[in-house]
C-alpha cells in the first residue's frame, strides 16, 4: 500500500483547533493498526520558534533530534504515542532558507528562482520527505494559518499539485471551518463556511470533507444545507463540539464517522478499532476522585500555551493517580520573601517552571525557600532547577551573592555558569544544547524511584549548567547530585536530603509525557503532592462535582 497524504486546512477563524483534530484522527487510525505521522507547516517567516516571545508563539516544542517547534508537535507526540523530528515542522522561513541555499550553490544555474515552482516544489518535497522514508501508511499535513492569507497561498498551491503528482486516490482534503451561533438571531449561520470553502476552491483546492466547528450540534437541515452548498457529500460534513477535555475529542471524532470517511475515501486497509486504553484514560481524566492544587510559578502564567507540555503531563500523571491537578498560576514577578506564604497558600505542591532572563528570578527563589523550609513537594524544571540551587547556594552554604550569570555576569559565586561550548555563539537560532542527551542516576534517590532504570534519556534546551568548580559547596551542605551526564559530567537531577520530595531537573520532562507513557517525574510529583494533600487536609472529593465543557 503507497502512502497516503491527508492534507488539513483552517477557515474563517484561527484557533478552531486543528491540531487537535490532526491529531484526533490520527489517534483513530493508529487504533486501527495503521502507522501514521503528522507534519504542520507554519506560514511565518521564522526558521523557527526557537528565539520567538513565549507570548508571541507560546512553547517551544523540542524534539528527540533537537528541533525547536510549535507546540502542537507535542499534541501529535501525546496522543499518537510517537516520535517526531525536524522533518515534522516546516515554516516558511525554512523553505526560502533552503531555496536560497541552492541558488547560492549553484542547483537553479540559468534560471529564475521564483515562487512557482520553485517555492512549491521545496514544499512538496518536505512533504513527500516523510511519505517516502517507508516508515507511515499515512502522513497528516496540517497547514497552519487560515485559509485566504497571503502567506499560506504558496502552501495551498504546493498541496494542489502535490495531489495531482502522487494521484488523487493517495491523497484527501480535509477543511475544518466554523459555523457560528448568532444569539440575537437565535440560530446557526452557515455563510462563513460557505466563504472559506469558496476561497479555498479559487485557490484549486476543493475539500473532501468538513469538519465544522460549533457551539450548538448541527441538525439536519444544516448539515445538507452545508453539504449542498459546498459540494461535499452529507455523510462528509462532520460536526466538531466543545469537550470536557481535548483527550474526548477522538471518540467524538469517533462517532461522527470522522475516521469511517477517510478509511473508506483513501482505501486504507485496518484491523478492527482498540481504544479501550483511551477510553479507560478518558474516563481518568474526566472522574477523578479528588483534587489537589499545584502552585506553577512561572515567569509568562498569563499566556498558559506557554507551558502547554506541563499542562498536559499534569493531567497524565494525574489520571495515574485518581486525581484531578487544578492548576494554581503564579506569576514570578509578584512573588517576594514576605508575601509567599500568602500566595501559595494551600497548595500541595510547588512547580518553579522554565525560561529565561533575570525577570522575575527572585520570586522563583523565593518559591524555592518556602518549598523547602515547608517541606511542601518541590519539582523544579531547567531554570526552576538553577533557581533551587542558587536558593540553597544562598541560604544553605552561606553564598548569599551566590547566582547565575545569566542574570549578573560579574556575581562574586556564580554557582550557574554559561556552558564552555556556549561562550564564543553568536547566532541565538538553534544553537543551545538542545535534543535528547543520556542522564546517568544514582541509587537511592526520588529519580531512580520514578524512573525505575539507572539511564535515562531526556531532553534538553538551555545554555547554563550547574558550575562544576563549585559544586563540591553543595554536596558538602546536603544537596544530592542524583543524575549526571556521563559523557561530560554535568548535573541533570539535584534533590535534597531529609526531604519528602524536592527534585530539580535540568532537562524538560514534560516533553516526554504522553497519554500511553505518563511521564515518571510528573507521576512521582504529583504522588507525593497528593499525600500532602491527605495529610494536610487540603485535597477535595470529586465524586459528585459536574464537568464544565472547554473548547478543543
Amino acid at each position: 500500500m503507497s502512502t497516503k497524504y491527508i492534507f488539513v486546512t483552517g477557515g474563517v477563524t484561527s484557533s478552531l483547533g486543528k491540531g487537535i483534530i490532526c491529531a484526533s484522527l490520527g489517534r483513530l487510525l493508529v487504533a486501527q493498526g495503521l502507522k501514521v505521522t503528522i507534519q504542520k507547516l507554519d506560514p511565518y517567516i521564522n526558521v523557527d520558534p526557537g528565539t520567538m516571545n513565549p507570548y508571541e508563539h507560546g512553547e517551544v516544542y523540542v524534539t528527540d533530534d533537537g528541533a525547536e517547534t510549535d507546540l502542537d508537535l507535542g499534541h501529535y507526540e501525546r496522543f499518537l504515542d510517537i516520535k517526531t523530528s525536524q522533518s515534522n515542522n516546516v515554516t516558511t522561513g525554512r523553505i526560502y532558507f533552503d531555496v536560497i541555499t541552492k541558488e547560492r550553490q549553484g542547483a537553479y544555474l540559468g534560471k529564475t528562482v521564483q515562487v512557482i515552482p520553485h517555492i512549491t516544489d521545496e514544499i512538496q518535497s518536505h512533504v513527500l520527505k516523510l511519505g517516502q522514508s517507508g516508515d507511515y501508511d499515512v502522513v497528516i499535513v496540517e497547514i497552519g494559518g487560515t485559509v485566504g492569507d497571503i502567506e499560506s497561498l504558496p502552501y495551498i498551491e504546493a498541496v494542489r499539485q502535490l495531489r495531482y503528482n502522487v494521484g488523487r486516490a493517495n491523497t484527501l482534503s480535509i477543511h475544518l471551518t466554523l459555523v457560528p451561533y448568532l444569539a440575537a438571531a437565535g440560530e446557526l449561520k452557515t455563510k462563513p463556511t460557505q466563504h472559506s470553502v469558496k476561497t479555498l476552491s479559487e485557490s484549486g483546492l476543493q475539500p473532501d470533507i468538513l469538519v465544522c466547528r460549533s457551539e450548538h450540534p448541527l441538525d439536519g437541515t444544516i448539515r445538507r444545507k452545508v453539504a449542498q452548498f459546498c459540494n461535499v457529500d452529507l455523510e462528509d460534513v462532520i460536526a466538531s463540539l466543545d469537550a470536557n477535555s481535548i483527550y474526548e475529542v477522538p471518540l467524538l471524532m469517533q462517532k461522527e464517522g470522522l475516521d469511517k470517511r477517510v478509511i473508506e475515501k483513501l482505501g486504507l486497509e485496518t484491523k478492527p478499532t482498540n481504544l479501550e486504553n483511551w477510553i479507560g484514560f478518558v474516563e481518568a481524566v474526566c472522574k477523578p476522585s479528588v483534587a489537589i492544587k499545584v502552585a506553577l510559578v512561572g515567569k509568562y502564567v498569563e499566556h498558559h500555551d506557554s507551558y502547554k507540555s506541563i499542562v498536559e503531563a499534569f493531567i497524565h500523571s494525574g489520571a495515574v493517580n485518581d486525581c484531578k491537578v487544578e492548576i494554581e498560576w503564579v506569576q514570578s514577578d509578584d512573588l517576594t520573601k514576605e508575601n509567599v506564604a500568602g500566595k501559595l497558600e494551600g497548595v500541595s505542591g510547588i512547580l518553579v517552571a522554565p525560561g529565561f532572563g533575570g525577570r522575575g528570578i527572585d520570586g522563583k527563589v523565593a518559591a524555592v525557600e518556602y518549598a523547602r523550609i515547608n517541606n511542601i513537594p518541590f519539582f523544579g524544571i531547567c531554570l526552576g532547577m538553577q533557581c533551587a540551587v542558587i536558593e540553597f547556594s544562598r541560604n544553605v552554604c552561606g553564598w548569599e551573592n551566590a547566582n547565575s550569570t545569566e542574570f549578573e555576569e560579574e556575581c562574586e559565586y556564580p554557582i550557574i555558569d554559561i556552558m564552555p561550548d556556549q561562550k564564543d555563539i553568536e547566532n541565538m537560532g538553534g544553537t543551545m544544547r538542545l535534543g535528547q542527551y543520556d542522564c546517568k542516576l544514582a541509587k537511592n534517590s526520588n529519580a531512580i524511584e520514578a524512573y525505575k532504570e539507572e539511564m535515562i534519556t531526556e531532553r534538553h534546551r538551555h545554555r547554563y549548567e550547574v558550575n562544576n568548580n563549585l559544586r563540591y559547596k553543595l554536596t558538602e551542605n546536603g544537596m544530592k547530585l542524583v543524575g549526571l551526564n556521563p559523557e561530560r559530567d554535568l548535573v541533570e537531577i539535584i534533590e535534597i536530603e531529609d526531604h519528602p520530595w524536592f527534585v530539580g531537573v535540568q532537562f524538560h520532562p514534560e516533553y516526554s509525557s504522553t497519554v500511553s507513557n505518563p511521564q515518571p517525574l510528573f507521576v512521582d510529583f504529583v504522588k507525593a503532592s497528593l499525600k500532602y494533600a491527605k495529610d494536610n487536609s487540603l485535597y477535595k472529593s470529586l465524586k459528585n462535582k459536574s464537568k464544565k465543557a472547554v473548547r478543543n
